[in-house]
């Protein structure tokens, strides 16, 4: 069966079993599992549902397997003949999740 779903900010469509990076959910550790419940759609063939704009009552549950931080993005700000340079750099907080059910 295929879902997609919207979590952390962004739109996945998955099936179970797949393993996604996603932004990372506050206050959880690894091994948690944690529910998701906007599904914008589910299902396959004739058993296919849209959602206006989630889909009632269903859930997909997630395992996180490790929470981690991202590549670092190198942020570098300059004006040309005024002297003003700024050097900043940024790790995103991500968690790795195991897509385990898709409850519709």
């Amino acid at each position: 069966m295929k879902a997609t779903i919207k979590t952390q900010g962004q739109q996945f469509t998955i099936t179970e079993g797949d393993i996604l990076i996603v932004n990372r959910f506050p206050n959880t550790e690894a091994g948690a599992t944690v529910e998701i419940r906007n599904v914008l759609t589910a299902g396959e063939g004739a058993d296919f549902q849209v959602g206006r704009p989630t889909i009632a009552g269903a859930s997909v549950h997630a395992k996180i397997l490790e929470n981690k931080r991202g590549d670092k993005v190198i942020v570098f700000k300059k004006k040309k003949r005024k002297g003003y340079e700024r050097k900043q750099g940024h790790r995103q907080e991500l968690s790795v999740i195991k897509i385990e059910s898709i409850n519709i």
